[in-house]
């Protein structure tokens, strides 16, 4: 097992969502262990990256938090083409944000790669007393299509780290490393522009 440990797994995840969840802050938290009241909305999509220590390997995740705006859903398969695992956030003060992540799931599903593992994110459970969204609700739709759920805040930082870490634990162990990297401790990367991308730290 030790020997696993040479190199992280590469692993791209994409989160998908309606504009405003809180896509952006969720990245922003779990990357740079930050948190501001107001972002602006992404544009296309952001790039970062972060390493996860598990017992048994590394697993590096290549995150693209895409837009939100219904302008920019035709270009979300470009970026969930390929991933290994997807997180789809919804506002659990906002059921039509809800609704919208119920689709995000159906497409995952329907284009997506059929191994890919798919989280469904409650965000902003800070906010509970303006709550429209039942967890028991999220949890049996999530029972039902056999995906992950949590509930999360990027703002208290509840349940985001844990997020990703119940993500990479369900991935494969053995996988072709395109990138290897010496370094098995939690490493923080600064978000990268991407070509077809503009950066964004909003919550989006």
């Amino acid at each position: 097992m030790a020997a696993q440990n040479k190199s992280p797994l590469n692993f791209k995840l994409v989160l998908l969502g309606e504009g405003a969840v809180g896509k952006s802050s969720l990245v922003l938290r779990f990357v740079r262990g930050q948190f501001f009241d107001y972002q602006e909305s992404t544009i296309g999509a952001a790039f970062l990256t972060q390493t996860v220590a598990l017992n048994d390997t590394t697993v590096k995740f290549e995150i693209w938090d895409t837009a939100g705006q219904e302008r920019y859903h035709s270009l979300a398969p470009m970026y969930y083409r390929g991933a290994a695992a997807a997180i789809v956030v919804y506002d659990i003060t906002s059921t039509d944000s809800f609704a919208r992540a119920k689709s995000w799931v159906r497409e995952l599903q329907r284009q997506g790669n059929p191994n890919i593992v798919i989280a469904l994110a409650g965000n902003k459970s800070d906010l509970a007393s303006k709550r429209k969204v039942e967890p028991d609700e999220a949890r049996q739709y999530a029972e039902e299509n056999n995906i992950m759920f949590m509930e999360t805040s990027a703002k208290t930082a509840s349940n985001v780290n844990e997020l990703f870490v119940q993500i990479a634990r369900k991935l494969p162990k053995q996988q072709q490393q395109d990138k290897p990297s010496g370094s098995a401790n939690i490493k923080v990367n600064e978000p990268k522009q991407d070509a077809k991308a503009n950066n964004c730290s909003g919550s989006c």
